[in-house]
């Protein structure tokens, strides 16, 4: 509800109060009792002097609605200056005003569990979008799609949750003290974080601690959900990532919480690792990625291993596939094929184990198929060469217009996670292949693109306004495998696969 009050358009803030705690009393935020304490904290926050209480009814899936009309209301009134920055610790400030305590969600958390492991989870990811702390409504906006190949269907989203960083915040940032506190951004210490110009606000963020052998760790989703219930689980101390025999019983022991979820870790090493490689973390969730649907397409037996199957998996990436229901053996197995791995070298397919550093190292992946336990092994190398400066089994420079970022663990699994530069750069190339253009290297935002433009014409001479659409996401899957192609490290022709078969026979006595 807004009003034009002195010339300039304000929300009435008394209703967008009450409106804020109908919606946390519908999800589930505060109780009755809450109410009138909830009330005050949000009095304080807007510096309004009273409240009168209204009734609202209305349902609303997000608190979208009202947080913009009270960010409004903040910038308005010169609480914030209405840079995005300002905007986004303002409002995680306003939704703490609703917010359970740490010990209330893990205590509800605990009790739904004892119930059924899913329950518990359903329960915390309702909780954790009911509280803007996943920001769904910026997350709808992500373009996604899936893009058939012979590995499966592969998805394809262009990232557009990010909002682009306003010039005034830039230049905050530039001012800004640096400060080591929380050291990261999964830390144990950003739960209940304010926030600043360069460290987003935590306030609503709220952990369930998790036992892994005696050592805690925390579960956590992930605020950017690029699948469904994209969870992190992270090391309560501040480690650097480390591929290891515990990274497996870690995994395995995440499986035996939540049977219901997959886990995987990124590789610990820079250009394989794709993400923080300061905090020891795993990334999970609820999803069914074409990875998993892929099949074993040359089986292995593994001498001291009669109990676990494996096999060499039908993916672009170099995967191999433990399967048991002796957990023991299965992390054992892996442990062994890992140390392997890190001294292991194959000059005929340019597999160098180490020049002047360690390159080797393993991508992990964790599901359960009924009473077994599964593991992909993915194996990495983070070589580079003069002609493959940023990484030999890396994106190579013909796919940088589509793709450049490091092929970390959700690529791995085969979603695409592409830059929102591509939404506006695609409009332009589709105005441009439905115009016959012949050449858009003159064209300054596309002529990255030239070359791959080039090909699609000659592919596609007559393109109309119905198929273009399709015409540029299949060309885009198809740069994608072709980018999780060179990021394999073992190719996919003969000599490729005639080295995988060495490699696993030279372990095969482990």
């Amino acid at each position: 509800m807004r009003t034009r009050t002195g010339g300039c358009i304000m929300c009435d803030i008394q209703h967008e109060i009450s409106r804020l705690l109908h919606f946390a009393r519908q999800k589930g935020l505060i109780a009755p009792e809450d109410e009138v304490y909830a009330a005050n904290r949000l009095l304080d926050v807007l510096h309004v002097e009273e409240y009168v209480p209204e009734e609202v009814d209305e349902t609303l899936e997000t608190a979208t609605p009202i947080l913009e009309n009270m960010l409004d209301y903040a910038a308005d009134h010169g609480l914030i200056e209405g840079t995005t920055d300002e905007r986004d610790l303002f409002d995680t400030r306003i939704m703490d005003c609703v917010m359970p305590r740490p010990s209330e969600v893990v205590q509800n958390f605990k009790d739904r569990y004892e119930r059924s492991p899913q329950e518990a989870t359903d329960w915390y990811y309702r909780l954790s979008i009911a509280s803007n702390y996943i920001r769904k409504t910026r997350i709808d906006k992500n373009i996604a799609w899936k893009a058939a190949t012979e590995y499966g269907d592969l998805d394809v989203t262009i990232n557009l949750s990010k909002p682009e960083k306003d010039p005034r915040d830039i230049a905050k940032a530039k001012l800004a003290k640096s400060s080591s506190y929380p050291k990261c951004l999964l830390c144990r210490e950003n739960e209940g974080y304010a926030g600043r110009v360069n460290h987003p606000a935590r306030e609503t963020h709220r952990l369930i601690p998790l036992d892994f052998g005696g050592h805690e760790w925390f579960l956590q989703y992930s605020p950017y959900t690029y699948y469904n219930e994209h969870c992190i689980v992270l090391n309560s101390a501040h480690v650097p990532m480390v591929i290891s025999r515990e990274t497996f019983e870690n995994l395995a022991a995440f499986l035996e919480i939540f049977p219901h979820y997959f886990a995987g870790s990124n590789a610990d090493l820079p250009i394989v690792g794709g993400s923080i490689l300061s905090h020891d973390h795993y990334q999970g969730g609820r999803y069914t990625f074409a990875m998993e649907r892929a099949a074993v397409e040359q089986e292995y037996r593994f001498a001291n291993y009669p109990n676990v199957r494996a096999g060499r998996v039908k993916w672009p990436m170099s995967t191999l596939r433990l399967t048991s229901s002796d957990k023991g053996a299965l992390i054992d197995l892996a442990a062994k094929i890992l140390a392997a791995w890190r001294t292991y070298s194959d000059a005929s397919v340019e597999i160098l184990a180490e020049t002047d550093a360690p390159h080797n190292t393993i991508t992990p992946i964790a599901r359960r198929r009924g009473t077994d336990f599964e593991f992909d092994l993915v194996f990495r190398n983070n070589r580079t060469t003069a002609e493959h400066p940023l990484g030999l089994f890396h994106p190579h420079a013909e796919v940088h217009h589509i793709k450049k970022e490091n092929i970390g663990l959700i690529e791995v699994l085969g979603l695409a996670i592409l830059p929102a530069r591509l939404k506006d750069e695609m409009a332009q190339v589709r105005a441009e292949l439905l115009k016959g253009t012949e050449d858009i290297s003159g064209v300054a935002m596309l002529e990255k693109h030239a070359d791959w433009y080039r090909t699609l014409r000659a592919a596609h001479p007559a393109v109309t306004e119905e198929h273009v659409d399709g015409i540029l996401r299949d060309a885009i899957g198809a740069v994608f495998l072709q980018v999780l192609t060179h990021a394999g490290v073992f190719k996919r022709d003969a000599a490729g696969m005639a080295a995988f078969d060495r490699w696993i026979e030279s372990v095969a006595g482990v």
